[in-house]
């Protein structure tokens, strides 16, 4: 059996850039170093990259077919790139390696007001789609942190997550169909306009999440659903994380549905008060931001219960926006933690997900591991589903600052998979993270995936590296 995370034969590039100026005349390619170097990691940081060969900017399906069918002819891998945002190392040069950047391929290509569906190309940002979509009344419910620049391939690539996904899921809750390129350059769709669809496998389910290890994704089919009303919101600060741990968990069981419920930390409160001024409780440890998007009265007792239950857990104080100005400003006191936060040194986010109930006890693990580690840490995160974002913040150019974080993610990580949970919620596994999907799936569920890459990826030229840790060699006989 092949080793599905390394080429299995080391490609000709100069062979495939020739045949391919050849078939693909008008097709950008890059070769300068000055340019490749911009594509050669994503925005993760402390972790080894290596410079493309080559960068090839397709605009169709059908040049990326040929452009995967002639990279299988001359064994040379291929790494496929969205907006450059993600947070794992996915989108990383690979030495060897040819990196497909889909940034040409952003047209939306139909909004379909009567099936409620959105029909793009893997290019598109998300903000764009979002516009696109509310011009006609719609809403495009996935949102990760970074929607104003990431793309839509790039979404679909890691399974993004975002602010509202504890009510309307992550990326995959949004996916109808694709149209993707397999490593051997034949084009397939999965699914359609359906809501309903079971015939069979669920190729699209098993796409989306890949980070481009199976297929490269084309076209995207996706949900729309009618704009909600404009949010109604209100944060909560606690003396205690503990408490506010508690309170996330009895918003769920008392039956509330928030579209949003954000935790941002004492470290957090005060990195975005020091940088923007919105006057937040700076000796709070932790505060909680809850939005309803619910209509009319029935916002109103969603978010006078989510009060009582925020004064009941401990709040200190509940502040509720008078308007969706005020909503505005108690939004962004999240929307802008990182931003905050990278003024202040050099930041590592990291990305783990538990049980809503193994929040509170997530907590306090993260707090010593940055103890153990000896590094500032500051947290927030979509605490509705668990999924916190671990903050190590330091000074630029610190030259422990890697060795540190290696430290910290090991004690973390395995921490998350003990409470329950996972080390990615919604980051992706890339190649910052294949040394511990064994730990959390085990051996037997990592073989099963084997498997499938080989079966899907037989030359081993998609994204080599990523997602799957090393084969063993009684796992390659």
């Amino acid at each position: 059996m092949n080793e599905s995370t390394a080429p299995s034969a080391t490609g000709d590039v100069p062979g495939f850039l020739g045949d391919l100026r050849r078939r693909l005349p008008g097709l950008r390619v890059l070769t300068d170093v000055a340019d490749r170097e911009s594509y050669r990691r994503d925005e993760t940081p402390f972790i080894a990259a290596d410079l493309p060969e080559a960068v090839v900017l397709p605009v169709s399906t059908a040049e990326v077919a040929v452009l995967v069918q002639l990279a299988a002819e001359h064994r040379v891998p291929l790494v496929a790139r969205g907006a450059g945002t993600g947070l794992s190392g996915g989108a990383n040069g690979v030495a060897g390696a040819v990196t497909v950047s889909f940034a040409r391929m952003d047209r939306i290509l139909e909004i379909d007001e009567a099936n409620l569906v959105a029909v793009v190309q893997p290019g598109v940002v998300n903000a764009d789609l979002k516009k696109a979509a509310a011009d006609r009344g719609l809403f495009y419910a996935p949102d990760p942190a970074s929607y104003e620049t990431c793309s839509i391939g790039g979404n679909l690539s890691t399974n993004a997550g975002g602010l509202c996904c504890v009510k309307y899921g992550q990326t995959r809750e949004s996916v109808l169909g694709l149209e993707v390129v397999l490593a051997d350059g034949s084009i397939v769709r999965t699914g359609g306009r359906n809501m309903k669809d079971v015939a069979g496998y669920s190729l699209t389910h098993l796409i989306v999440g890949s980070q481009g290890t199976l297929a490269l994704i084309t076209e995207a089919t996706l949900r729309l659903r009618p704009m909600p009303p404009v949010r109604s919101t209100l944060v909560a600060f606690f003396g205690l994380l503990e408490d506010a741990g508690r309170a996330v968990s009895a918003i769920a069981t008392d039956g509330l549905a928030p579209v949003t419920l954000e935790l941002l930390d004492r470290e957090s409160i005060r990195a975005v008060d020091d940088a923007f001024s919105l006057g937040l409780e700076r000796d709070a440890e932790a505060m909680l931001l809850v939005e309803s998007d619910l209509p009319g009265e029935a916002a109103a007792s969603e978010i006078e219960r989510a009060t009582a239950v925020c004064e009941r857990e401990g709040a200190t104080l509940v502040v509720r926006a008078a308007d969706p100005q005020e909503a505005d400003w108690l939004r962004q006191a999240r929307r802008m933690a990182l931003h905050a936060l990278e003024r202040q040194g050099e930041v590592k986010m990291e990305d783990v997900v538990v049980p809503r109930s193994q929040v509170a006890p997530l907590i306090r693990a993260i707090t010593r591991a940055a103890e153990h580690a000896g590094v500032r840490c500051a947290t927030f995160g979509h605490a509705g589903d668990g999924n916190l974002h671990p903050n190590l913040v330091f000074e630029r150019g610190d030259p422990t600052a890697a060795a540190r974080t290696d430290a910290f993610r090991d004690e973390i990580y395995r921490v998350a998979i003990e409470l329950g949970g996972s080390m990615t919620g919604e980051h992706g596994v890339g190649s910052a993270r294949t040394a511990y999907l064994s730990l959390q799936r085990g051996e037997a569920a990592v073989g099963i995936m084997r498997r499938i890459k080989d079966a899907l990826d037989p030359l081993g030229i998609l994204n080599p590296g990523k997602v799957l840790p090393p084969a063993s060699r009684s796992d390659r006989q």
